[in-house]
């Protein structure tokens, strides 16, 4: 299924949902952040995805994490909430989202890096080199309010 981003786009569809979600910044020993290219749109993005109604919203980054990258992580901390109506992602199968996130962080305590089908590639990167790669810049903006290293967590 493809996946379209708009934010702020008078062009952008109306939406016909709203998606509780959960991301997390994922770092190891040496500070990269994992990363995964998406199937839906060939973008790198946080790993991350829908609530579901047996979920608690840290649980849902935990296992979301888990379903798109194969490691089992503990949640250390929020970097904040991303609720910015200007930000609609449209699907292939007619669903138009607006989606509640909220990004936590997270440390890696087992498995195995491993993609799913959910994505193309997967890699730990260093901060640095992350402007490099193509993502949606409200991708960006949560792993530079991670970097930023905030007393607060962001709320938006």
């Amino acid at each position: 299924m493809a996946r379209t981003e708009y934010y702020d786009d008078p062009a952008a569809p109306e939406p016909n949902s709203m998606v509780v979600a959960a991301s997390a910044v994922v770092t190891d020993d040496e500070g990269r952040i994992l990363l995964q290219r998406r199937r839906d749109n060939d973008l790198w993005a946080l790993p991350g995805g829908g609530m579901e109604m047996t979920d608690s919203l840290p649980g849902t980054a935990v296992r979301e994490v888990k379903e798109e990258t194969g490691l089992d992580v503990e949640i250390t901390g929020l970097v904040g909430t991303y609720t910015d109506p200007r930000h609609i992602i449209a699907y292939s199968d007619g669903e138009v989202r607006r989606q509640f996130n909220v990004c936590f962080t997270a440390r890696v305590v087992g498995g195995r890096l491993a993609i799913s089908d959910e994505s193309t590639e997967l890699r730990f990167v260093r901060p640095e080199k992350i402007d490099q790669l193509p993502m949606h810049h409200t991708q960006r903006l949560r792993i530079r309010h991670f970097l930023e290293h905030r007393e607060r967590p962001y709320l938006g």
